[in-house]
């Protein structure tokens, strides 16, 4: 037992302060890819998660990257685009729609090209004005704390490992009022990690309904966002919003514990959410 106190003096506080202070990334972590207006863009079927879309007009060709599918594996960013692609290191991405998650540029390949990005398409002023009310429902009747439990509707385990990091000492969730709990019926909301099979849709459907309102639904990780590399099929619906409507979006394949924190701040709407950006 001294032993142990003694260890425990010498190690000293090992929890992060984030989000009081920074989160910073280890060297090799991959944020979301930055696109470059007026560059050579990498073509749609380099990305193994279908991110990567193109569309052409008078203006040229328009790349668009959906963070939500993005795995951040890297490929846009490799030999010959490197440059035209980088690999970011933002991984404050939560959003409340998924068309904050979407980044367009126009790439130059053509003669008559603009040098300025495209804003992504924004939400409308009813879903916005709609998101703010439920926003602020939320963090009325729920203050300052959120009891979350956790459901896995068909996850590889990777976010659920990162999810579960979020109760070590490092990172410590409790100190932000944050907890996760066994039963939806002691829970404020539910965090979904995984692409939703279709043997668990209406378990996922039914474990939602036991939460009490206002309930809010985090869609963790590439999968529940969007699909991911699973994407929809005989044996997967897809992302859990086309099972259910999502409040905040994390992207990540699978998110670091510091992203989903964030995540979780603006479902209280103690963070401001990710809104729709330029591309570079």
């Amino acid at each position: 037992m001294l032993r142990i106190l003694i260890n425990a003096l010498r190690t000293g506080v090992v929890t992060t302060r984030y989000p009081a202070e920074p989160g910073v990334p280890p060297d090799r972590f991959r944020g979301a890819p930055v696109l470059r207006s007026g560059s050579r863009l990498p073509p749609p079927d380099v990305c193994p998660s279908g991110a990567l879309t193109e569309r052409f007009d008078a203006g040229g060709r328009h790349v668009a990257l959906d963070l939500a599918r993005c795995v951040f594996c890297g490929r846009c960013a490799e030999d010959p685009w490197e440059g035209a692609v980088t690999m970011g290191r933002d991984f404050e991405l939560a959003a409340r729609s998924r068309d904050d998650l979407r980044i367009e540029v126009v790439a130059d390949e053509t003669i008559h090209v603009s040098s300025t990005a495209e804003p992504a398409r924004a939400l409308s002023a009813v879903a916005l004005a709609e998101a703010d009310r439920a926003s602020s429902e939320i963090r009325r009747v729920l203050g300052r704390s959120l009891q979350l439990r956790h459901l896995d509707a068909g996850s590889c385990n990777a976010c659920d490992w990162e999810l579960a990091a979020l109760l070590n000492p490092v990172y410590d969730v409790r100190r932000l009022g944050i907890d996760f709990v066994a039963s939806p019926r002691h829970a404020d909301g539910v965090a979904v990690t995984g692409s939703v099979t279709r043997n668990l849709e209406t378990a996922v459907r039914r474990t939602v309904e036991a939460v009490p309102d206002p309930r809010i639904v985090i869609a963790v990780g590439a999968c529940a966002a969007s699909g991911g590399i699973v994407g929809e099929g005989y044996a997967s619906a897809g992302g859990v919003d086309r099972i259910l409507p999502v409040d905040v979006y994390i992207p990540g394949c699978p998110p670091r514990p510091e992203a989903i924190i964030f995540g979780i701040l603006v479902a209280l709407g103690r963070l401001d959410a990710r809104r729709s950006r330029r591309g570079e």
